[in-house]
């Protein structure tokens, strides 16, 4: 089918007022330009889903448009690729930011463009100067979505840019779609093209996967279609039983994760496990929330970076590797930034978790120890240590040890949300100089060492006041002496 004559779909489409604002902007205009929403925004908007994102094609001056679009809907103008003639439109909105990328046709019409694109699903387009209750699909991208089917576009998808093979695992999760067999086949064989892919493209196509709805199975079908080997080769290299325990772990996080957040329903916590855990750490829903929304660079979501976490945890353990040169080597090779390669590298280095090991300690001091030495990632190591115990015990929780470990994690987030002048960090009796200028002491390791015994003598109550802690100092001194 290449029919481009608008039709109206068994549906109605969905759209957002920036799209029949421009819709009616564009019809005012004097100008001939053919502008078509295209890809993912149709298909969202056929299926009644929220638009993120939405890309437009236009028959000619991208850059021009884009900037006139920006003008009239007041948003900033940013450009992607001025050879290619590639720009986005940023516009804040009540629900957050929406990205608006405009763009040429990627072959010398419209036709060509849609068959050029990657899934049928995604071949789709709407015309902005006509009916914007119509669809233009030659491909007949509308009976795939119906049928939930993962459709290529044409032979050459994959080979033609090998990052589909893993966008077609993402969607096919996210659309609760089927590969249909061809295009499987056609995964197969490109799977080891993705390598060659920049390792930017690959990164942020992968995050998009570990941050949706079901992140444990897409990363199953990945590690089938052999894709695993190119994104995460470590973690691909694990025996067949710590893969599956680790997709289990992710999968216990995933469901943590949902059981905070704002969309936890009352079905989220029936099971035991979860109920326990709403009872005992529900008081910190909120912060938890914000922590877990947090950003990192490029809009990558934090809680999408502790699912690699968990994967690197098992891979670091299968093979016995150290925690801290394995998050170097997955920063660098998957281009993260430094704070992110920090976070991951205090998450696996925190052996062994005290929420989990019932015979550690857990009084005052030891909350301080953990806070001082992980700060915010503890919140991230609570979560990650609950997953891992539930993906070890699998269904045979063990409802006194659960409602324990439950308790712990309890105390650290009290702890930290709650204690934090008291437990996490005081505020200092000393600092350096005056430690130094009060004992007449030289610059060196010692004067660290006073300090963190100070903060911890604090902690404990046992010291309140600048002249308490200088008693406190020399006495260690004379010990030392």
């Amino acid at each position: 089918m290449t029919n481009l004559t608008p039709r109206t779909p068994n549906r109605p489409l969905i759209w957002p007022d920036v799209i029949l604002t421009l819709s009616d902007w564009l019809l005012d205009q004097d100008d001939t330009t053919a502008v078509h929403v295209v890809g993912g925004a149709v298909r969202d908007a056929y299926l009644g889903y929220p638009l993120k994102d939405i890309d437009l094609v236009v028959s000619v001056g991208a850059i021009k448009m884009a900037r006139r679009i920006a003008d009239t809907l007041g948003g900033d103008v940013y450009i992607m690729d001025a050879e290619r003639e590639v720009a986005r439109v940023i516009l804040e909105t009540p629900t957050g930011k929406l990205n608006i990328d405009v763009a040429g046709y990627r072959a010398p019409d419209l036709l060509g463009d849609l068959t050029d694109r990657d899934f049928t699903v995604n071949a789709i387009a709407v015309d902005l100067r006509g009916d914007t209750s119509k669809l233009i699909d030659p491909l007949d991208g509308e009976t795939d979505l119906k049928g939930k089917l993962i459709r290529r576009c044409s032979p050459t998808s994959m080979s033609h840019d090998p990052i589909r093979t893993l966008r077609a695992v993402r969607q096919s999760i996210q659309l609760n779609a089927r590969i249909e067999p061809v295009t499987l086949k056609d995964i197969k064989t490109h799977a080891s093209a993705l390598k060659n892919a920049s390792a930017e493209r690959i990164r942020d196509e992968f995050f998009k996967l570990l941050s949706g709805a079901k992140p444990w199975a897409a990363l199953r079908v990945a590690g089938q279609l052999g894709l695993m080997t190119s994104i995460l080769p470590q973690t691909a290299a694990l025996p067949h039983k710590m893969w599956t325990q680790a997709l289990t772990a992710v999968e216990q996080a995933s469901r943590i994760f949902n059981t905070i957040s704002p969309a936890r329903t009352d079905n989220t916590a029936a099971a035991f496990g979860l109920g326990a855990l709403v009872v005992g750490i529900d008081r910190f829903r909120r912060p938890l929330q914000n922590h877990l929304n947090a950003q990192w660079p490029n809009d990558r979501p934090h809680h999408a970076l502790l699912i690699l976490a968990v994967l690197l945890h098992y891979t670091t353990s299968a093979h016995a590797l150290d925690g801290r040169l394995m998050a170097e080597n997955i920063a660098e090779s998957l281009r993260l930034s430094n704070p992110e390669r920090a976070r991951l590298e205090a998450l696996l280095t925190v052996t062994p978790n005290p929420v989990t090991h019932l015979d550690m300690p857990l009084d005052v001091l030891a909350q301080h120890r953990y806070w001082h030495k992980l700060g915010e990632a503890g919140v991230d190591g609570v979560l990650l240590a609950l997953a891992e115990y539930l993906a070890g015990v699998g269904v045979q929780i063990q409802q006194a040890t659960w409602i324990r470990i439950i308790e712990r994690a309890r105390i650290l987030l009290d702890a930290f949300y709650e204690r934090k002048d008291t437990v996490v960090e005081p505020p200092a009796l000393l600092d350096g100089h005056q430690l130094m200028k009060a004992l007449k002491l030289q610059p060196g390791p010692i004067i660290r060492e006073l300090l963190d015994m100070l903060r911890e003598q604090q902690v404990m109550g046992l010291i309140f006041t600048r002249d308490e802690a200088i008693s406190a100092a020399r006495a260690y001194i004379s010990r030392l002496n």
